[in-house]
């Protein structure tokens, strides 16, 4: 590892994370080395990493000191903060701190932040078309990581602006759903805008070629995705895929949909309600392009579903 560039990778055994940490050691000649951080590193991901070739090292995003001795002499650190872990906004801006501290530190020379846009800036302060959360947040997992920008300034930065996880689908049970007449419905509150998306699996292939293009990203924001679909589009491709005859898109108000009261509901219902409203912002934020040059392999929604299909399959029917 002496001749190579450390990257220190958070979230490793995640889904960001962990695709970082797979790419990298899948180029052994790319000049990068995987420093693989973890809060357990006894669990089955990060043995698998170290078994491929990764050093894994335990730190925790709520302790700074950690942090500051696994970044300690990397050349670049991945950071990616996980909101559903504990759905606040306030400890996902807290951990951001501590890894942006630690990063300082550690005088690393290229920073990677997984970070999402501010919605608050599209929506006026009185706005009532959908709720504040948490006292202050419109979509608190968005609007957090968007304030948290500030504790990287004066750092080597690249913003990475991902988009909605179409592994969600069968991690999260967002899906279609069958019902009991064996007919497939999906419901969401996208009317018949375009939602912006990506497997997850591509956004570390993305971030490795960020690092491999060295000082080309410092300084920017670079937003990306996989392809843009309306649900509409989305059905008929899932129902052609799959050969289920017909996959039926069942659109919804946000309202409706917030009031479902799942853990996040109401999180989820303002996401989808900004990816509805504000389209052409989002959209105009991301780009399939450029994800595809830093990451050749980029899947479009076609390709995903062929290569998730048992887990898609068995989440629609659960």
């Amino acid at each position: 590892m002496a001749d190579k560039k450390i990257i220190a990778v958070l979230g490793s055994t995640g889904a960001q994370g962990g695709g970082l940490c797979r790419a990298i050691l899948a180029d052994p000649s790319g000049g990068f080395a995987c420093r693989a951080i973890t809060r357990d590193p006894s669990k089955d991901k990060a043995k698998a990493l170290a078994d491929s070739g990764a050093e894994v090292v335990a730190a925790d995003l709520d302790d700074v000191e950690s942090l500051k001795k696994a970044f300690a002499g990397a050349h670049g650190v991945f950071v990616v903060t996980n909101f559903w872990e504990h759905f606040s906004g306030e400890k996902e801006k807290a951990q951001a701190k501590n890894a942006a501290d630690a990063a300082k530190a550690a005088g690393v020379k290229h920073v990677i932040w997984s970070t999402l846009e501010d919605t608050r800036k599209l929506l006026p302060a009185g706005d009532t078309r959908m709720p504040m959360l948490q006292e202050k947040y419109r979509v608190p997992h968005f609007d957090a990581k968007a304030e948290a920008d500030e504790y990287f300034s004066g750092l080597p930065t690249t913003r990475l602006l991902a988009s909605f996880y179409w592994d969600n689908f069968y991690m999260f049970g967002l899906g279609p759903k069958k019902g009991e007449d064996g007919t497939y419905t999906w419901t969401l509150p996208m009317g018949n805008s375009k939602l912006a998306g990506i497997s997850a699996d591509d956004i570390g292939p993305v971030a490795y070629g960020i690092f491999k293009a060295g000082d080309a990203y410092v300084g920017k924001a670079v937003g990306i995705m996989g392809e843009a679909l309306t649900l509409e589009e989305m059905c008929a491709k899932i129902a052609s895929a799959y050969g289920l005859g017909s996959v039926k898109y069942n659109p919804i108000e946000p309202d409706a949909y917030r009031a479902l009261g799942f853990p996040g509901a109401d999180e989820l219902g303002n996401m989808f309600q900004i990816y509805r409203d504000f389209e052409r912002e989002v959209l105009a934020a991301r780009s399939a392009e450029e994800a595809r040059k830093l990451h050749p392999g980029l899947k479009n929604f076609d390709q995903f579903l062929s290569a998730k299909k048992d887990a898609v399959l068995a989440s629609m029917s659960s």
